[in-house]
């Protein structure tokens, strides 16, 4: 794929971060994320790509969002077919309580190559690097954590593992103290915190935990751009979501196989792009400065070459023609 389009994806994300930014702490989540998904949707239309949204917010007749088949671009005559997989306020919640950790993602990779992910649970666990072929979704935890404490020449009370913090976790955050590792809980956000397993400086070693599949998949994307892994099987909570998992195609033994980062994404050339819209372990969050002006802080990868690009940028939020069509749309 054009190397180019990663800056273009950019400004994609970067888009869905200054429309929903201004909501942050004002207590309307759905606002901030309607804010997103419209900035995301109008910046897409100026990308050079036949892309199809193959992880998006909903199906069809959710049509506010983006949604699972709609089609985004510019759509021309040579431009590359492309799955799409976003999040374009990941932290709804986050933001609306002016947490830290809120992002907009996309993923982007050749057509066919992305899992089509049932909106579901899935079963989680990642690493950086350095322990990579080192850890089983199915293994017992001790054996995974000693195995990332040996990988990165640690003591196992030295680790930190990163947990969303649910009751449906109550069982693992034992099982880690039990180990004797230390733990990060978080709130909301799963895609940031996997993607910290990757960045020495963030102190996460490993991430375990039970959260969205489409989520699961924008994260493979980016811990193959690392050089990380990721693994996942589905993990439907009720009988509910069972149905709709075998609406999907997925039967039992689907449901009961490990997912490996492969699995989750089959293509050597997929892109990541990332752009803060709260302070977090990774990026900052939005700025906003004087003269109408703003601040952002995006990560962009390319798994082909390896290449990872953090981007600082200033806007200028009275010339960028997204913004003040969404800004005259809301008054």
């Amino acid at each position: 794929m054009d190397r180019n389009l990663a800056l273009e994806l950019v400004r994609v994300t970067e888009t869905a971060a200054l429309a929903s930014a201004g909501y942050m702490g004002r207590g309307n989540k759905d606002a901030a994320d309607q804010a997103a998904v419209d900035g995301m949707r109008k910046a897409f239309s100026h990308v050079s790509i036949q892309g199809k949204v193959v992880i998006g917010e909903g199906e069809l007749d959710e049509a506010p969002m983006l949604y699972i088949g709609e089609e985004v671009g510019r759509w021309g005559s040579g431009d590359r077919a492309v799955d799409i997989a976003v999040d374009p306020l990941e932290g709804t919640v986050l933001i609306a309580k002016g947490l830290p950790n809120a992002i907009a993602v996309i993923a982007m990779a050749p057509q066919g190559t992305l899992l089509h992910a049932p909106d579901t649970y899935m079963k989680k666990i990642a690493v950086g690097p350095k322990a990579k072929g080192l850890v089983q979704l199915d293994a017992p935890v001790e054996q995974n954590l000693k195995a990332v404490a040996k990988a990165l020449n640690k003591k196992i009370q030295d680790l930190t593992v990163i947990i969303q913090d649910r009751p449906r976790h109550d069982a693992l955050i034992q099982e880690v103290r039990a180990a004797g590792c230390r733990i990060k809980l978080f709130g909301d956000g799963d895609v940031a915190a996997a993607l910290a397993t990757c960045f020495e400086d963030t102190g996460i070693d490993v991430f375990m935990s039970i959260g969205g599949a489409p989520e699961g998949v924008i994260a493979a994307v980016a811990l193959k751009c690392l050089g990380g892994e990721m693994q996942g099987k589905l993990n439907p909570l009720s009988e509910e979501e069972i149905a709709r998992c075998e609406e999907l195609g997925w039967h039992q033994e689907k449901i009961n196989k490990v997912l490996t980062l492969e699995d989750l994404v089959a293509s050597e050339d997929v892109f990541f792009a990332a752009t803060g819209v709260s302070d977090g372990d990774l990026l900052k969050g939005v700025t906003y400065l004087e003269n109408n002006q703003a601040k952002t802080h995006s990560v962009v990868m390319r798994s082909k070459t390896g290449t990872i690009r953090f981007v600082d940028a200033i806007h200028r939020l009275d010339k960028n023609e997204i913004l003040v069509e969404m800004m005259e749309k809301h008054r």
